[in-house]
């Protein structure tokens, strides 16, 4: 049995109510329920006396160090078989850091630790460091996001990888490491045993100096399918070196975050030739990058090749105009591995997008969820749009929102969900400004098609 709640305020009888009910969870889920240390001497007696109880979230509440120490007395406890750990945003320090080095060199069973946004700083994940090079440490995943980390923690991360060779995941995004530390930690994946399989840096303050050695990596670990380095100024010198890591024969890559990289146009021949070649490469986002409308259609080429197998692609707001709109109808003509395309916050206009509808509307295209926020979209490209949500039996998500729809071309989006050809199940209308005859159809909308949710 799984507890799932998520924004509750607990009073003292609710409280006691699911306590009743925790005692022979599996899961537990309290994410932003207000808990302070008080509720963890509760939840400590819960993993000591609850064998089963495998993952504990307790997320965006205020627990603090002391509520840590008591919920460690359970962790500690030879009872416990817990495996996931989630404690992020819990108002941490690194004075946390010492008791939960304890649990990670007692407790095998536990194989992910979630503690970013807590400030736990260089000094306190040094300690944790030391809880993972114990033997009895079977750790798998940590997340150490936004935990005012610096250059200086590498040494002691390389440490960890090198005697932890179960170490699956490691995520280290907004925290202030610098190319210096970038470069010694990828030295270190690649002589470390681990089968590292993600690694996330997003925002971590590299540049095209360390792209070298991310490169390496990607080429020396085929075990490696996840990387973020999404809001580092790399550019296009550091996307080159980037892709002779993910164009190497070993390199099994499947998710590709570069968000905000700086990129423009000239990295987009590279890319074509990863997408093109690298069958593997499942999700690519390159949103908030200058691609600009040349750069887009370098990579509908690409994407129309057959290798190329990428199902979730993330362009929003990359310079695109309606120009670009032909290449892309064609690839969703031809590739019917494509399922989601973010492409909003785009000029396309009507015209782009009655070009866009026209490849969505081939029998190849196996589009699920599409995202058209922000695209100077009006009423008068609502009845092109319904004709895809009614004919289009695999299109389940329609992002709409921030475009002059008016009253007329809601109630066609409207008419279109009504229809039981219509599979849609969640259609995306924020900030867009309708009238009390639109709300009435919305309401109905509600009784009508309960399994369709309008949000707005």
């Amino acid at each position: 049995m799984d507890l799932d709640i998520q924004c509750e305020e607990m009073n003292p009888s609710r409280w006691a109510e699911l306590l009743s009910t925790m005692k022979s969870c599996s899961t537990i889920r309290l994410d932003d329920c207000n808990l302070s240390s008080s509720n963890c001497k509760d939840l400590s007696s819960i993993i000591h006396t609850n064998p089963s109880l495998k993952e504990l979230k307790l997320n965006n509440n205020e627990l603090g160090d002391a509520g840590i120490e008591y919920l460690c007395k359970g962790l500690l406890t030879p009872s416990c078989s817990l495996q996931k750990l989630w404690l992020q945003n819990c108002n941490l320090t690194s004075a946390s850091c010492e008791t939960l080095r304890s649990v990670l060199s007692a407790q095998p069973s536990l194989t992910e630790l979630h503690v970013g946004d807590n400030k736990l700083g260089t000094a306190g994940v040094k300690v944790l460091c030391q809880g993972l090079m114990n033997p009895n440490c079977k750790l798998q995943k940590l997340q150490l996001e936004y935990c005012e980390l610096t250059a200086d923690i590498v040494e002691a991360l390389n440490a960890a990888l090198q005697a932890k060779p179960t170490l699956k995941e490691l995520s280290l995004s907004n925290n202030t490491l610098g190319d210096t530390a970038v470069k010694q930690l990828c030295r270190g994946l690649v002589e470390a045993s681990c089968d590292l399989e993600l690694l996330h840096l997003e925002n971590c303050g590299i540049t095209s100096d360390s792209c070298r050695d991310i490169s390496a990596v990607l080429s020396s670990k085929p075990s490696l399918l996840d990387l973020a380095v999404g809001d580092n100024k790399i550019g296009d010198t550091g996307l080159a070196l980037l892709c002779q890591g993910l164009l190497h024969p070993n390199c099994k890559i499947q998710k590709l975050w570069l968000w905000d990289c700086d990129l423009t146009s000239a990295s987009c021949k590279d890319l074509s030739r990863v997408f093109s070649t690298k069958e593997t490469l499942l999700e690519v986002s390159l949103i908030d990058n200058n691609l600009r409308d040349s750069g887009m259609e370098m990579l509908c080429q690409a994407l129309k090749d057959p290798k190329a197998h990428l199902q979730e692609l993330w362009v929003r707001e990359c310079g695109l105009t309606a120009a670009c709109c032909k290449a892309v109808s064609s690839v969703l003509s031809v590739n019917k591995h494509l399922q989601v395309l973010h492409i909003g916050e785009n000029k396309l206009g009507n015209a782009g997008v009655e070009i866009l509808c026209e490849g969505l509307l081939h029998p190849n295209c196996n589009i699920h969820s599409l995202w058209l926020g922000n695209c100077d979209i009006t009423a008068a490209c609502c009845a092109t749009l319904a004709n895809v949500m009614v004919t289009k039996q695999n299109l389940t998500e329609l992002d709409l929102s921030y475009n002059t729809l008016e009253d007329e071309g809601v109630m066609k989006l409207c008419e279109a969900v009504r229809n039981p050809n219509c599979k849609m199940q969640q259609l995306i209308l924020y900030d867009i400004f309708w009238g009390p005859e639109v709300d009435d159809e919305l309401k109905a909308l509600e009784e009508a098609r309960p399994d369709v949710k309008i949000i707005s």
